[in-house]
């Protein structure tokens, strides 16, 4: 068959269904059995068929499309919006964040549009854009914990999701990790390995998840009897962990273990030590978070703690969908469980 000359016939001959069954599945009906969605879909995908973008946008007066938004609280500087972008296009999270979100709304026709949210000014826009109607829905990363944002979208009651819980409380839908699980992985780990002189590279302790991963590792470490952890915060990036770890060194040099809050960290934490003149793991053993590509290039590779960011990033947009189409009327959250990846900085 000819791409152009498909039709919603051809595709619920291939499907084994109705074409209106069809039809309620390409306007994401939510009536629509789950088992019979996943038919016609495979049937989509087999015969190559597109829908009429233009004829389904007036059936079900939607864009078919979501603002991907990398929100934060700010910096009021001529420069302050290039180097904000610069940061998050730098930064391998973010990208782990988009395969997730691509992978999941590209099978749905489904198109999301980028846009940076780090002023009032910029908010505004975000804000204008759904209203409207030019997107029917926000995915938000948020990147500062004074970001606003997530509070103005619960507010409007524009359909939006976030990724991990915003810190000041907020009437919009988010999936997160189990950050003090994660924490007390590393921790439970390095106590295998016999370590005890331990120290922590924290994330910011202004943001939920900096402050919990140190919680559960601190946690776990008193339960084994190790009371006295020295602690330095970071910001999540290379030169903050390096800084850290710095200053640690400085003041505890006999450390035979670091756990760092995110990859970045740890491989700032990496560096530093091999400055110093300490071997990895043999010296200090240290710890990563995230299971980001840093993870992987970093000289010894990263032991860390696996945050399932693309599942994680999927599950954001699916639960917007939900939202978009009415399936889900009320704030929700789903949380994740780490795992920890074993590699050879332990």
């Amino acid at each position: 068959m000819q791409r152009q000359s498909l039709t919603l016939e051809d595709v619920a001959r291939e499907a084994g269904v109705s074409r209106a069954t069809v039809s309620r599945v390409i306007n994401d009906v939510p009536s629509v059995d789950p088992a019979i969605r996943d038919t016609v879909r495979e049937a989509i995908r087999r015969t190559g068929y597109t829908p009429n973008r233009a004829a389904r946008s007036l059936v079900t007066r939607r864009a078919e499309t979501v603002a991907l938004v990398v929100s934060g609280a700010g910096e009021e500087s001529e420069d302050a919006p290039h180097a904000f972008a610069a940061r998050v296009f730098a930064d391998p999270f973010f990208g782990r964040i988009v395969s997730g979100v691509v992978g999941y709304l590209r099978t749905r026709s489904i198109h999301p549009v980028l846009m940076f949210a780090e002023s009032p000014e910029a908010r505004t826009e975000v804000l204008d854009y759904l209203r409207q109607g030019r997107a029917d829905g926000a995915l938000v990363v948020s990147t500062h914990a004074q970001d606003p944002l997530p509070a103005l979208l619960g507010e409007e009651r524009l359909p939006a999701v976030c990724f991990a819980r915003p810190a000041a409380p907020a009437a919009v839908s988010h999936v997160d990790l189990d950050h003090a699980e994660g924490g007390a992985l590393a921790a439970r780990h390095l106590l295998d390995r016999g370590r005890r002189r331990v120290a922590t590279v924290s994330g910011p302790l202004d943001v939920p998840a900096g402050q919990q991963r140190l919680d559960g590792f601190r946690d776990a470490m008193r339960q084994a009897g190790v009371a006295r952890i020295p602690v330095a915060e970071g910001g999540f990036t290379l030169a903050s962990g390096a800084a850290a770890m710095t200053s640690l060194l400085d003041a505890h040099p006999d450390l035979d273990a670091v756990f760092a809050a995110n990859d970045l960290m740890a491989q700032g934490v990496v560096q530093v030590l091999r400055e110093r003149g300490r071997r990895v793991p043999q010296d200090v053993a240290v710890v990563g978070f995230d299971d980001s590509s840093v993870a992987i290039t970093c000289a010894p590779p990263l032991t860390t703690v696996r945050q399932p960011v693309e599942e994680m990033a999927a599950a954001m947009a699916r639960i917007l969908q939900e939202h978009i189409t009415g399936e889900r009327t009320e704030p929700t959250s789903l949380v994740f469980p780490p795992r920890l990846v074993v590699r050879e900085s332990t």
